[in-house]
């Protein structure tokens, strides 16, 4: 299908986007990479009267390292993500993901902030935000903000992002002695999004986990974190026997849908699965 009439706006800085979406309210929506609006729009499920092109605005765009946290700009790509030193050096888990969403063309423009703000439960990066304990900065007409990745993500395609802000930036802590991390994502083919998808980072303290974050991808109406899992864990010695206990209650809290991709008892399983998987990835790099 062919989308619908709109107005096309190309901004190139962040006070003039804040100033296009309080002007044009609901009527406006922003393109990033263009990978999840566009197809919405051309099957009309979204018709904006104006789209806000952000491609041009160099604010928003790029990594670095500063006060002890890495801050990656929202229009970062997938590319860029892959091909940075420092976060395989700091934050080896984003590189990770990044690799495993879609194909080479759609890595090339979507960016890290449009994956994240457009709040599919499909989407990858929101559940490894969560595991990595990031924080988004959000700017809106009554300043900027930041907000915890984990809280952030309310429902499906429901987020905390509110009327008239734009994200502008994610800020990570970089990873420390003894952290591990593991990404294990099933899917049918090359480009799919995920059956199950299971991101695990924990600290370990000698051989005791310290801290550990288990998040879950499109199990449920938004990526999520397994809290009860997480305690099974936490402040233990992880064994096999643990590692099933905490895979069993990640099932006790999936609710995927039914689609082509298998039926909710099918990804249930494979959530358990990927989360055994990443736990015990998790812990190999953590022991280094």
């Amino acid at each position: 299908m062919i989308p619908g009439k709109f107005e096309y706006h190309i901004p190139t800085t962040v006070d003039e986007v804040v100033a296009l979406l309080g002007e044009y309210g609901d009527e406006a929506k922003i393109l990033a990479g263009g990978h999840s609006l566009l197809p919405m729009m051309k099957l009309r499920f979204a018709e904006p009267a104006h789209l806000i092109d952000i491609s041009r605005i160099g604010e928003i765009k790029g990594i670095h390292e500063q006060g002890g946290t890495v801050r990656i700009g929202a229009m970062t790509t997938e590319n860029e993500l892959i091909a940075s030193e420092l976060l395989q050096q700091k934050c080896p888990l984003i590189p990770a993901v990044a690799r495993l969403i879609a194909d080479p063309q759609v890595r090339n423009r979507g960016t890290i902030g449009g994956d994240i703000a457009h709040g599919d439960p499909g989407n990858d990066h929101p559940a490894a935000m969560m595991a990595l304990d990031a924080t988004f900065v959000l700017r809106g007409p009554n300043g900027e903000r930041e907000v915890p990745a984990n809280g952030f993500f309310l429902g499906t395609y429901w987020t905390d992002l509110q009327q008239g802000e734009i994200m502008t930036e994610i800020r990570v802590p970089p990873f420390t002695s003894g952290t591990g991390y593991g990404f294990n994502k099933l899917k049918r083919k090359t480009g799919d999004f995920a059956t199950a998808a299971s991101t695990v980072v924990l600290k370990l303290n000698g051989n005791t986990c310290a801290d550990i974050r288990i998040t879950l991808t499109n199990v449920g109406p938004t990526a999520f974190r397994a809290d009860e899992a997480e305690n099974i864990l936490r402040g233990q010695v992880i064994s096999e026997a643990l590692i099933e206990q905490a895979a069993q209650q990640v099932m006790a809290v999936c609710e995927p849908a039914k689609d082509l991709r298998g039926d909710e008892e099918y990804k249930t399983h494979m959530a358990a699965e990927m989360t055994r998987r990443s736990i015990r990835d998790a812990l190999a790099r953590a022991k280094g």
